[in-house]
């Protein structure tokens, strides 16, 4: 029997086994939120933006590993999903967004609320299509759900008009889809892998670079397994903090930009860079011509376009990290990493990452309070200074995660993306991490999360200021705060230095504004007053809760590698 397209839309969400779905209602899309509202087994979370709906949907599926579903009309509700396709498509985030479209006779007649989502889309999408032919919907969608999650994940599109969806057609969704041309590895090439592998036992001072691909394959336990067998040090990108516990005595830190100077050293010194899941991006390599000069590089990626692309390597292995670290542990042997991991462990003395203890209550200070108080936690980061904050102090392992934008750098996304997480970890707790400028991009989010019942903690660093572009424009641009502080009022002198006593109160009080939304705030001014905050804030179970924590205007991230210098020359003090 035929049934109409919306049937077999929540049909084939069902087959799928999603239970939760991210919408927001317009005229095109009416008839699925219809149908959706007539079944039980699929949560709708009624965002207050789609922004906010797509940054929640990553959340979710970042948290959970299983891909997040999004629903927004056409017209401005599909245009306001971009930001998110392109942050999911960097950090390889499973997502199936739906958008409504106008009926087909009115494609292509500038019609109300008509855009061309798919083709805006192209670049920051694994796939898009929209649906002209209403037995092809089932196909397209199981299609959708296939291309998202498997080989390196990420966002698709599936654009459906609205006779689409009222136009009946078959009832059948086909249980497996062939598609020509998308083969996504799942294997490999044992060959490569020996070659390898060989390198790796002839390196006297091997290093491992873990990248977001081992967390995003679930692979940190085989990684974990390979380093203590070869007992060879590891450090990591951002994305690939907690790809092994922070606290065992073979990881190093994170390298990059913003990176452990000893993890920074070990990378410019190491013979054998054996790197797995990164895109060798340029906040990791800086001067591509200085990056890891004395190393013959391994690279195992499940994406063949990301091998080669910006770094050139000397042995490529496309596979699956999991796949490639079961073999590698088949053949792994004990090196003798001593010496080098002494001098590891000398450059960590010689420059340790520490903040002044001397100046006030400072971000070290707060994570150091944020780590002895969370034994199971999801931690969930916006953009800027508190983000790297966050991947430096932070203290990861099996029972902790941390989500955060990696390769878009998205302000904005960490209020949103914590909901998301919280809706599907309920029993989990989850801490935000924003700064004052980031967590106004989405805060109308808060409204959300009071709807949902989800008891987000967001810790926001209020500094005043924009403040990773004032720390360049501090360290580089001689002092002239251009744009970036958010304090500042039409009556303010044109070439303000940094805070004085004319300075005009903050816009918006965030204790009042948390309250406003039915929600809890708490400021803390003093070191002596984190706990107490953080205490009160896990009592709160009926909403989020922010807490403001006010820091030094001056706090600037270190080590820092000015752009496009080789990570070697770091910014110290």
């Amino acid at each position: 029997m035929d049934i109409t397209g919306r049937k077999l839309f929540v049909k084939a969400l069902q087959e799928e086994g999603v239970d939760t779905i991210f919408g927001y209602p317009g005229g095109t899309v009416t008839d699925l939120f219809d149908e959706l509202y007539r079944q039980d087994g699929i949560e709708v979370v009624l965002p207050r933006h789609e922004q906010g709906l797509i940054h929640e949907a990553e959340g979710y599926a970042k948290s959970t590993g299983k891909t997040g579903v999004c629903l927004v009309t056409s017209g401005p509700g599909a245009t306001n999903i971009i930001t998110g396709l392109a942050d999911a498509h960097y950090d390889n985030v499973p997502l199936v967004c739906f958008t409504g479209q106008v009926p087909l006779a009115l494609i292509g007649n500038d019609a109300f609320q008509e855009v061309d989502i798919v083709g805006m889309t192209q670049s920051i999408t694994k796939y898009g299509v929209t649906v002209r032919k209403r037995e092809d919907l089932g196909r397209i969608i199981k299609m959708a759900f296939h291309i998202a999650g498997t080989g390196r994940p990420g966002p698709v599109i599936v654009d459906i008009p609205k006779d689409i969806q009222t136009t009946a057609g078959p009832a059948e969704y086909p249980a497996s889809v062939q598609i020509r041309g998308y083969k996504p590895n799942d294997t490999v090439h044992i060959g490569q892998l020996k070659k390898a592998y060989k390198m790796l036992r002839a390196a006297k001072r091997p290093l491992i670079l873990a990248g977001g691909g081992v967390n995003v394959a679930r692979a940190n336990e085989k990684l974990l397994a390979f380093a203590e067998k070869t007992q060879i040090p590891v450090v990591t990108t951002v994305m690939g903090k907690g790809a092994v516990p922070t606290s065992h005595p073979l990881y190093v830190g994170n390298s990059g930009m913003h990176g452990k100077y000893a993890a920074n050293m070990a990378v410019s010194q190491c013979d054998v860079l054996f790197s797995i899941g990164t895109r060798f991006n340029d906040r990791i390599t800086g001067d591509l011509n200085e990056f890891a000069p004395k190393a013959k590089i391994i690279h195992i990626d499940v994406d063949t376009a990301s091998i080669s692309r910006n770094v050139v390597v000397d042995v490529p292995v496309v596979s699956d990290a999991n796949l490639a670290l079961e073999k590698l542990l088949e053949w792994a042997e004990t090196k003798d990493t001593e010496k080098w991991q002494a001098q590891i462990a000398a450059w960590d003395r010689e420059n340790p990452l520490e903040m002044r203890r001397d100046h006030g209550m400072t971000p070290q200070m707060i994570f150091e309070h944020i780590n002895r108080t969370f034994s199971d936690a999801i931690y969930v980061t916006d953009v800027g200074q508190h983000q790297m904050w966050a991947t430096q102090y932070l203290e990861l392992d099996a029972w902790h995660q941390l989500i955060t934008s990696g390769g878009l750098g998205t302000m904005g996304f960490g209020l949103p993306a914590a909901i998301g997480a919280k809706i599907g970890n309920p029993a989990r707790e989850v801490v935000c991490f924003s700064g004052d400028g980031g967590l106004q991009m989405n805060i109308q989010e808060m409204a959300t999360a009071v709807a949902c019942g989800a008891p987000v903690i967001i810790c926001v660093f209020n500094n005043y200021y924009l403040g990773m572009v004032r720390q360049m424009q501090q360290l580089f641009y001689g002092k002239r705060y251009a744009a970036t502080c958010l304090r500042r009022r039409k009556s303010c002198p044109k070439n303000c230095k940094g805070p004085n006593e004319a300075c005009r109160p903050y816009t918006p009080d965030f204790v009042a504004l948390a309250e406003s939304y039915g929600a809890h705030g708490i400021r803390v001014e003093r070191e002596d007053g984190i706990q107490a905050a953080l205490d009160e804030a896990r009592t709160y179970r009926d909403a989020p809760t922010i807490i403001e924590f006010m820091i030094s205007t001056d706090e600037i991230v270190l080590p820092m590698v000015k752009s496009g210098n080789p990570m070697s020359e770091m910014i110290l003090k």
